[in-house]
């Protein structure tokens, strides 16, 4: 799919998940965003569990069974991973959904540390596998992303297109205070 030049408007959605007790298997809200720019225009609701295996699965789910795919030129996630270290495979939800998908992360991740507390769950070689196939972290400030789909600088262009103020994506922005606002009564935390 090839993405709108501006100034007509590019389409995103956006998942981030909710805060969660530090509890293996338990399920975690998520929260997907649908923004026209930087606009609001619609909301998905899912659960994935905790340090499990079926992120990418549950998002295809609820990217296909939506209304919203068909508008959508991008789909942007919260890092990596869901509910602890619930990995993507960011090529095969990329191949699954026919449109270029995004990890963006706040800051370059410590790999040490995640290769670390993926060696104590199960199937530890199959999510490091994963965390592989998403590719290098691209830094293109202000933004630090892995990309399937598109190459770096058209994505470093659409993330500016759909960034009102700060460092993310309003869809990711949206997606996090969503979530947090849904799970603890009130938004918190860093979007």
């Amino acid at each position: 799919m090839r993405l709108p030049a501006s100034p007509r408007a590019l389409r995103a959605i956006g998942f981030d998940d909710a805060p969660h007790v530090r509890r293996r298997g338990v399920q975690v809200a998520l929260a997907g965003v649908v923004c026209r720019g930087t606009r609001f225009e619609g909301l998905l609701w899912g659960h994935v569990r905790k340090d499990g295996w079926g992120a990418t699965e549950r998002l295809v789910q609820m990217l296909r069974a939506s209304k919203y795919l068909a508008q959508v030129h991008l789909v942007l996630l919260d890092g990596i991973a869901f509910g602890g270290l619930n990995v993507v495979d960011l090529p095969a939800l990329a191949a699954a959904v026919e449109r270029p998908c995004v990890a963006v992360m706040r800051r370059l991740p410590d790999l040490p540390a995640m290769e670390h507390a993926i060696r104590r769950l199960p199937r530890p070689q199959q999510r490091l596998a994963r965390l592989q196939r998403a590719g290098p972290i691209h830094s293109r400030p202000p933004f630090v992303f892995q990309v399937c789909g598109l190459d770096p600088e058209r994505t470093h262009d659409a993330l500016v297109r759909l960034t009102d103020t700060g460092h993310v994506p309003e869809a990711l922005r949206l997606a996090h205070l969503i979530g947090s606002a849904v799970e603890d009564g009130q938004s918190r935390g860093r979007a």
